[in-house]
């Protein structure tokens, strides 16, 4: 068991780290070398593949190496390859060769969104029943650690060394990590998989919409972060309007912020456990949707440090807690035999009210005023709590 969680949290360093790499810092880096910030902007556009890995997903499913393991295997692969394309960055001249460069970013990002279709299927299969919550957990606040090293320490370092050498930094760290995977236990050999591409892409979908209460599935995971996710995206331009600085931005969200992720994710795993992932995921549904009317408070209150200390590390906490039930959620709507494409499908389709319902945000605030704001995120938590609660397990109910 122990071998099992920490390769989820291994799983969840090497998942995150290239994230930032082909986005903010990556960014950074640009503006760094004076590149025009039209073209900065388009840079975006490379993170393309983490929205669209449910299409080749199947493909993962359908085929792999018999002697690495069904999943093992491509991880390792995606890894070594994730390792070449960070190589090719930090060999590059943004100023010199921008398109070589963009090209090699692409290459991570899509290496980069294959190696999570496979982690994610890898846990589901590794990890029975009764350990995905902390198992979750544990990937989670790895994720947010590889986060922190692609981001504020990949900036610190730019300060004091050649970009280039910052990238092939982070390159040695991928390679460390495809070299512990090769120690990765096996999952299950005799899991089932797919016997065709046809089987492969057809057949994820037809199983998953036989489930009883599928749409529902679906409406509340759309449904069941949109408020939070709102509100997330509001909180800097917030928390910089109502008077704080920038250094208290950082130190107050960034350090306590993650502090409280990271706690609310190992918490949430044991409680997952204790509760079970239903009733869990329920309580820190509550406990969400309570920290974002947080910054209600924090809006009639203004810049006060104090308040926002304890609304940021509630906020993360509670945060940090629903993630890790809604993940272990989702794995366990999986099956084995398809887990790649359906898990793939599931954190698509989570993304899209993050992207969407998000994008009006600044509108909204502008109409509404920062209080009227946040109580609108507190209250649209609801309909994915009733969903939850209306169909949630008899023996589990509150």
């Amino acid at each position: 068991m122990i071998w099992r969680f920490l390769y989820s949290f291994l799983h969840g360093v090497s998942s995150g780290l290239p994230l930032l790499l082909t986005g903010s810092t990556f960014q950074a880096w640009l503006k760094d070398s004076n590149v025009d910030l039209g073209y900065i902007g388009l840079v975006s556009l490379i993170g393309l593949p983490y929205t669209l890995k449910f299409v080749w997903a199947p493909i993962l499913d359908r085929f792999h190496f018999k002697k690495f393991g069904r999943r093992k295997g491509w991880i390792f692969l995606f890894q070594l390859c994730l390792v070449g394309t960070l190589s090719l960055m930090a060999t590059s001249n943004p100023a010199d060769s921008p398109y070589f460069l963009v090209i090699a970013a692409f290459l991570t990002s899509f290496f980069s969104a294959s190696q999570d279709i496979v982690i994610d299927a890898y846990r589901r299969e590794v990890l029975p029943d009764k350990e995905l919550g902390m198992g979750s957990s544990l990937y989670v606040n790895g994720y947010r650690i590889a986060i922190l090293l692609s981001g504020a320490f990949a900036l610190f370092l730019a300060d004091i060394m050649p970009w280039n050498r910052v990238y092939f930094i982070m390159a040695i760290i991928m390679g460390v990590s495809a070299f512990i995977n090769l120690f990765a236990p096996l999952e299950d050999p005799s899991q089932e998989t797919p016997r065709s591409i046809k089987d492969a892409v057809v057949h994820p979908f037809l199983d998953f919409f036989k489930k009883e209460g599928a749409i529902t599935i679906l409406l509340f995971i759309l449904f069941y972060k949109v408020g939070d996710s709102m509100a997330d995206n509001m909180k800097v331009p917030f928390i910089l309007d109502i008077g704080f600085t920038k250094t208290e931005l950082a130190t107050i969200v960034k350090t306590f912020g993650l502090a409280a992720t990271i706690s609310g994710g190992l918490i949430g795993g044991f409680l997952i456990i204790r509760w079970g992932i239903y009733r869990s995921l329920f309580i820190f549904g509550l406990l969400q949707m309570i920290s974002t009317a947080g910054f209600s408070v924090q809006a009639i209150v203004g810049p006060s440090k104090l308040c926002l200390i304890g609304v940021i590390a509630f906020e993360n906490l509670s945060m940090g807690m629903g993630t890790a039930a809604f993940a272990a959620y989702m794995a366990t709507l999986t099956n084995k035999k398809f887990t790649g494409t359906q898990f793939a499908l599931l954190t698509s389709f989570m993304g899209v009210p993050r992207v969407i319902a998000s994008a009006p945000t600044g509108y909204m605030v502008e109409a509404m005023g920062w209080v009227s704001f946040f109580i609108f995120c507190t209250l649209i938590a609801l309909p994915g709590l009733f969903i939850l609660l209306k169909y949630l397990k008899p023996e589990e109910r509150i």
